[in-house]
């Protein structure tokens, strides 16, 4: 008779755990594959360590992902003094942004500190905010501390500003002298080219806002949470601030009415990307999960809500 080969408890354990990471990582590979986009995810269990890749090192699309980035080097410059979270900062017009954010609503010289700016940044993702704060801190800064941190394929690569003004001078190239408030006023061309155009400029990589990788971006809120980046308070803070973003539609969808609390940033062009990451919290975890899409040409509403049942399963599965 031939023994029997006895494991111990803990790798029994292991073993239905590793079976239905499989197969976890098997249905949400078939879900995004199933999307008529581009698409990848990296999600990491925080107490154990479980992980699921799919396309996870691939350059994808931040779109406004890239802002949090952004925010880790404000709070960087208010360490080393450069200024406070309570100094104010009256909005010019020359500052209003299109698309995500309400300050564009606002009048001019409406006066708000740089605690509100970031705030607004992260929230309601606002570009007037975005673009005021690259200002204030710098693109080279913020590209020179990601570096100086390890990453290697995250890089913020314009302001808003610019690549609005992009999708003007594909309607003609005469539009690159536009200033940024011609660019406001006028908002965006229309016409029957104009989604064609959209589609062309999110799926060129020459012209992202930024770009990054689903393993790395969960590596840099990991940084976050274990304040690598800003002192524990700071990194608090932007926890918190991640928490009261607006936006539900994605990763919160379904979570958030099962105790799951979602600290997170969108990125989007909708209908041709959605993008969520975030720190999703809950008895058992947390876990740390990015997902992008980019290209799309199928059902965005659908895209949307594949997002919501991945953070739900994740949560439900990973205790």
């Amino acid at each position: 008779m031939m023994p029997r080969l006895l494991l111990p408890l803990s790798l029994l354990a292991a073993v239905p755990a590793a079976a239905a990471a499989q197969t976890m990582e098997a249905d949400f590979a078939k879900g995004l594959d199933g999307l008529q986009a581009r698409s990848s995810m990296f999600a990491r269990h925080r107490p154990s360590g479980r992980t699921i890749a799919i396309r996870a090192d691939q350059p994808m699309n931040t779109l406004s992902v890239i802002k949090l980035a952004v925010m880790i080097q404000a709070f960087r410059d208010v360490e080393a003094g450069k200024f406070k979270l309570t100094d104010r900062y009256p909005v010019r017009a020359e500052d209003y942004r299109r698309g995500s954010g309400l300050i564009q609503t606002f009048d001019p010289g409406v006066s708000l500190t740089w605690r509100d700016l970031i705030e607004q940044m992260i929230i309601t993702s606002d570009n007037t905010a975005t673009d005021i704060l690259i200002g204030k801190v710098g693109l080279k800064a913020v590209n020179d501390m990601l570096a100086r941190f390890g990453f290697k394929q995250t890089r913020l690569n314009s302001t808003t500003g610019a690549l609005f003004r992009e999708v003007w001078i594909r309607a003609d190239p005469k539009n690159a002298s536009m200033t940024d408030r011609e660019v406001f006023d006028k908002g965006f061309p229309t016409g029957p080219e104009s989604a064609a155009r959209s589609f062309a400029i999110e799926g060129d990589s020459t012209k992202w806002l930024g770009v990054t990788t689903a393993r790395e971006i969960v590596t840099m809120l990991e940084g976050i949470l274990d304040a690598k980046y800003a002192s524990k308070a700071h990194s608090q803070m932007m926890v918190e601030m991640m928490g009261r973003q607006f936006s539900t539609s994605r990763l919160p969808r379904r979570a958030q009415y099962k105790g799951v609390h979602v600290a997170h940033k969108t990125g989007d062009w909708p209908p041709i990307a959605g993008n969520d990451v975030g720190i999703l919290f809950y008895q058992g975890g947390p876990t740390v999960v990015g997902i992008f899409t980019g290209q799309n040409k199928g059902d965005f509403v659908e895209l949307e809500a594949l997002e919501g049942r991945i953070a739900e399963r994740l949560a439900t599965e990973w205790k």
